[in-house]
């Protein structure tokens, strides 16, 4: 038999040990005061204080799924015309998505617009009209040539793991301003190219979790959220739900804290209350005339991105922090690039025009931040004869609305279109500068998760100063 003899504790151990147990005692009283100021919060979903005054309370995310070709639409490039057919005189990227051919120019001409003279393509008339209003940014550029790498890298800061979205990470940092409704919602989402990864709260709590309404294989007029029509009487599923939520309190008592179970609790009591609003906002026969027609409602062929576009504009007037609309998946044109754009441009021109001058005729877009683009461009090089392939390396988005410079072209790419050269704006910039128009200091905005502070910009990012209004 084996003896385990304990040691006598001396005076000085004894003091030391209790010491150290007051401490704790101390720190847990603290913890304690910390988790009831935690929740004090009504919901997950609460309103929080920004970081500092913020320009933008919500923003509205225009996708072209894709990747829309810059030298086509918002980047003029000349010499593209007039070196057409002759080699690339750079030294094209190391790693190409595929084998490109000579210099291709634009099959469109590009016009002056407002009082800015902001040069955009004839594809997109009008918007051109609404230039005045657009922070051009000529410079971004990514990592990956890849799809599903470029679209997680654009949507989560990430092109390799899966990481919260920028949706979720806006919505963490500031709640939202409807209560009977989600956060985060995107309307007719991708399935591909990562899929529910571009709009997941990954590690962040689920409520921070973007809502789809439908997805790019359904009609927006026929695009729904899932299960919102009860199927019993509001007090019978009320008894349910008051059932159902005094179990899963029974379990998280005794197992303790399971953050799976409390959002699930919290998703239940989000959809009860969405039964009472959202079915309303998604109905737009109510809206005038004049309004569907400005967004193309009703329309060949603006009709399916022009009712997203109304519902982005319906659902921001109702509090709704971030909304995506994307127009997917059709601008990948690596061959007949003419027909392919011109396409796509008439589904979408009109209706994002009509997004515009609606927030600014209702007043919204001062507080309201649009930001339109894709995943990349494409190159100035031929492919397939008639198409461009992808490129992360230097391409165009915009900004318009809550504190950026209106009528304003930042940054550039090279001559041809290929790099992105002047005042460059990565993707983690992109994030930096959006949470920051938002309000939140995209180093402080930090979640915890497997021992290390996770951030939308992982270790990167910083401001684009010269946007800001």
């Amino acid at each position: 038999m084996n003896h385990h003899f304990i040691q006598p504790t001396t005076r000085r151990e004894m003091l030391r040990d209790c010491g150290a147990g007051f401490g704790m005692v101390a720190l847990a009283g603290l913890l304690g005061e910390a988790a009831a100021a935690e929740g004090a919060l009504a919901s997950p979903l609460a309103v929080r204080k920004p970081h500092f005054p913020a320009r933008a309370k919500r923003v509205i995310f225009l996708f072209m799924h894709g990747g829309p070709s810059q030298v086509d639409t918002f980047d003029p490039k000349p010499l593209l015309k007039r070196d057409a057919g002759k080699p690339f005189p750079g030294q094209k990227p190391r790693v190409q998505f595929a084998e490109t051919g000579n210099l291709l120019q634009s099959p469109w001409e590009f016009k002056h617009y407002g009082q800015s003279g902001i040069e955009v393509s004839d594809l997109f008339p009008n918007v051109g009209g609404c230039v005045d209003d657009i922070c051009m940014i000529r410079s971004l550029h990514g990592d990956n040539t890849a799809h599903g790498g470029a679209l997680l890298q654009l949507h989560t800061g990430s092109d390799s793991f899966v990481r919260p979205s920028m949706g979720s990470w806006i919505t963490y940092g500031l709640g939202t301003e409807n209560q009977n409704l989600p956060g985060f919602i995107t309307i007719c989402p991708t399935l591909g190219h990562g899929g529910v990864q571009n709009w997941s709260s990954a590690f962040l709590p689920s409520p921070y979790q973007g809502t789809p309404i439908g997805n790019a294989s359904i009609p927006a007029e026929k695009a729904m959220f899932n299960h919102i029509s009860p199927s019993v009487k509001p007090d019978i599923q009320r008894l349910q739900l008051n059932a159902l939520k005094q179990m899963n309190e029974e379990q998280l008592k005794h197992f303790g804290h399971e953050p799976q179970l409390e959002g699930r609790i919290q998703s239940f009591e989000l959809a009860f209350r969405m039964q009472t609003e959202a079915p309303d906002l998604m109905d737009i026969s109510k809206e005038s005339k004049a309004t569907l027609d400005l967004y193309g409602v009703n329309e060949k062929p603006t009709n399916n991105f022009g009712r997203q576009c109304l519902l982005a504009r319906r659902f921001a007037e109702k509090g709704v922090r971030f909304i995506q609309v994307s127009h997917s998946y059709k601008w990948d044109q690596h061959g007949d690039l003419k027909n392919g754009h011109t396409n796509n441009a008439k589904e979408v021109d009109k209706p994002i025009a009509g997004l515009l001058k609606d927030l600014k005729a209702r007043g919204m877009l001062k507080d309201t931040l649009v930001l339109w683009g894709a995943e990349f461009g494409r190159t100035p090089t031929a492919q397939g004869g008639d198409g461009r392939d992808h490129n992360p390396h230097g391409y165009t988005m915009w900004m318009a609305g809550a504190g950026v410079k209106p009528g304003f072209v930042y940054g550039a790419t090279d001559d041809y279109g290929y790099y992105a050269t002047v005042d460059k704006v990565h993707v983690h910039d992109m994030h930096a500068t959006l949470l920051h128009l938002m309000g939140l200091d995209h180093e402080r905005l930090v979640y915890r998760y497997g021992g290390r502070d996770f951030r939308l910009t992982d270790v990167f990012g910083k401001v684009a100063t010269g946007i800001l209004a």
